[in-house]
């Protein structure tokens, strides 16, 4: 077994086709095929299953494949060590989000890394928090940025900021006149989420609302279509400070603050506990420090330089 078999087998999967896979190794598509036989016959499995169109990996080859992205993972770990990788700020850099985060995060993070990095290629996606932290394992993503605790031994958490939950009203609810909502009140209504689809919640079925709730209620969801259901059926709906200052100002008395108790979430950024690109990390938080009002920050984020 060699390194190049392994990448071989990860273009293949990549790609779903011997010719564009060889044709991104650089090889022809009767050595690729030899090379992953080879290996195939090594090991004594199946890796892939060459009648399925596009070709996909079998339930072990699955497996091996994952395995081989974590290998190659590491042998890379090793090379930028070698090479102080821990001061390279240039580079391909994917960041994954959950959904709640990325319109407030994603145009200040593209603005400042290419105006104070343009050599750093930032790619950001957003995914639900459970796929975020599966592909940060298999080294797919870089950093993650989700809500605290992320409740994984094997990452690294390090909290950005906390910021507290407010109800967007309608101006044809009852609830509009009112300065603030309690959480006893919110209980008892029905408010607009976003999960396996847009539909009116009970809250009294809610037992405890508490910190990182409120991803299990808009999981995949975003806040903007929440506000323009709640402006065009009325009702309510639960949106994060850090999006109020999306929101138009003709609109912003229907924002009311949840009250006795409030409610709030931890933001953080999850990496793999073998990650070592210090610098690439430092200039993700210098850039979310532009984005995010410091009075929502968290003192390990204050810090001119954090060290891994």
């Amino acid at each position: 077994m060699t390194l190049q078999q392994l990448k071989y087998i990860i273009a293949l999967d990549q790609w779903g086709h011997f010719g564009k896979a060889a044709e991104a190794c650089n090889l022809t598509q009767s050595t690729l095929s030899l090379m992953i036989k080879k290996l195939e016959e090594e090991l004594d499995v199946t890796i892939f299953d060459r009648d399925s169109h596009p070709v996909t990996a079998t339930q072990i080859g699955r497996r091996i494949i994952d395995q081989a992205k974590v290998v190659l993972y590491n042998v890379d770990q090793i090379n930028e060590m070698t090479l102080s990788e821990k001061e390279n700020v240039e580079g391909p850099l994917n960041i994954a989000m959950i959904s709640t985060v990325a319109p407030v995060l994603v145009p200040g993070l593209f603005k400042y890394i290419s105006s104070n990095y343009p050599s750093i290629s930032l790619q950001t996606e957003e995914m639900l928090s459970e796929t975020i932290r599966d592909k940060i394992h298999k080294t797919e993503v870089d950093i993650g940025i989700l809500t605290a605790p992320i409740n994984d031994p094997e990452l690294l958490e390090i909290p950005v900021y906390t910021e507290s939950f407010y109800a967007y009203v309608s101006k044809t609810d009852p609830a509009y006149s009112l300065e603030s909502i309690s959480l006893e009140n919110l209980r008892g209504r029905s408010i607009w989420i976003m999960k396996n689809g847009v539909r009116l919640h009970d809250m009294s079925t809610v037992k405890e609302f508490k910190a990182g709730s409120y991803e299990r209620f808009f999981e995949g969801g975003r806040v903007g279509i929440l506000i323009q259901i709640v402006n065009d059926n009325g009702g309510l709906t639960i949106i994060p400070e850090s999006h109020i200052k999306l929101i138009s100002p003709n609109l912003k008395n229907c924002i009311k603050p949840i009250v006795d108790p409030g409610i709030k979430r931890t933001i953080a950024l999850a990496i793999r506990k073998d990650y070592v690109h210090e610098a690439m990390l430092n200039v993700v938080l210098k850039a979310l420090k532009t984005i995010v009002p410091a009075r929502l920050l968290e003192s390990v984020v204050k810090k001119d330089y954090l060290k891994l």
